[in-house]
């Protein structure tokens, strides 16, 4: 009786197991990619009521970070700055400008403007921005830049979010935090750079510190050997 299949057909096992792993590997990849924060948050920038130019006012005006956002020293959230704020300025400054109706009417009516949110961490995960802003004590108070996140907001015009704030990303700081410590009195300079003096001070700051998520220091042996285990290094530092 003649064979209904051809001989190559014995392969197809091999072939299906093959083409199986390397589609699922391609599959993974993809998925692993393009759903991940650094494809579909990176790069971000919404529509904001007003076209304000972070360039013109962080930059080339220098307004420090903390005019605007005022609760980023004091609070959880840094805040966004309300319609008076604003109008210190424009009430004498650029009152022409076309892009400032919004501001205006805002001031008219009181309603407040509707800034669109651009960094924002998962409701399930607790932040808390003053907590960044100053860690350690006394000679060992270092801060986290504004730029380590956000990028380098003074040379943009549209504001865009520079960093993925992923999970895996805060843990890659709050496992090894010494390269991303600066001077408390540096938090919002955009463009500092550490010399070799405060990057050996950093690293002996970052050894004081308990950052939630350092699991090398979630538990350490205590001078007669007992095993003390810090509460804010773990899961409940931030999904509290």
């Amino acid at each position: 009786m003649a064979q209904i299949f051809p001989k190559w057909w014995n392969q197809t096992p091999g072939l299906a197991l093959f083409g199986t792993v390397v589609g699922g590997g391609v599959a993974t990849f993809g998925l692993y990619w393009y759903g991940s924060p650094w494809h579909t948050d990176v790069g971000y920038k919404p529509k904001q009521p007003i076209e304000y130019s972070h360039k013109l006012h962080a930059g080339d005006l220098a307004i420090d970070c903390r005019y605007c956002h005022a609760y980023v020293e004091r609070g959880p959230h840094a805040g966004v700055p309300s319609t008076q704020t604003c109008m210190n300025c424009h009430s004498q400054v650029k009152k022409d400008s076309p892009k400032l109706p919004p501001l205006y009417e805002s001031w008219k009516t009181g309603k407040s403007l509707e800034w669109v949110r651009i960094h924002k961490t998962p409701d399930f995960a607790y932040f808390n921005h003053s907590a960044h802003m100053g860690v350690g004590v006394g000679e060992n108070r270092a801060a986290i830049g504004c730029e380590t996140c956000h990028g380098r907001i003074d040379t943009m015009e549209v504001v865009a979010q520079n960093q993925p704030l992923s999970m895996a990303w805060c843990l890659d700081c709050h496992s090894d935090p010494a390269p991303n410590l600066r001077p408390v009195e540096a938090i919002t300079a955009m463009g500092w750079k550490a010399d070799l003096t405060w990057s050996e001070k950093a690293r002996h700051i970052a050894t004081t510190l308990n950052p939630p998520g350092s699991l090398s220091a979630a538990a350490k042996r205590g001078p007669n050997g007992e095993l003390l285990t810090y509460a804010t290094a773990g899961c409940s530092g931030c999904h509290r």
